[in-house]
């Protein structure tokens, strides 16, 4: 079974030993940088959510007012206390930017009531 990028994501939410190590968001942001490079190696193409997601980050940034280029962990982890409350905070953040009305967003796998 393969696992749409929204379901991952929500797999790595709820067992973050099991795909990172532990919760945090850094780990996150590393893992989810191998997972695009390994896609782009092996040229397969993006998917509709995971190009929905090339959007979370200037939508950060302009959810928070922020005009320089900072990653959307950097945004995230200026504003934790800790990588574990930054990750919580991206999956909170996430759920809000895929349920902003003001995006237009496709129905994704994501935004289900159980996360």
């Amino acid at each position: 079974m393969t696992l749409s990028f929204y379901e991952l994501l929500r797999e790595i939410e709820h067992k973050p030993g099991l795909y990172i190590g532990r919760p945090s968001l850094t780990d996150l942001q590393m893992f989810l940088a191998g997972y695009h490079f390994a896609r782009r190696k092996l040229a397969i193409p993006l998917t509709d959510e995971e190009l929905r997601f090339r959007e979370f980050q200037p939508w950060l940034q302009q959810k928070f007012n922020i005009t320089t280029s900072q990653s959307w962990s950097r945004i995230i982890l200026a504003q934790a206390t800790d990588e574990g409350a930054a990750f919580e905070r991206f999956f909170t953040l996430l759920r809000e930017f895929l349920t902003d009305p003001s995006e237009e967003l496709a129905a994704c796998h994501f935004d289900r009531p159980s996360l």
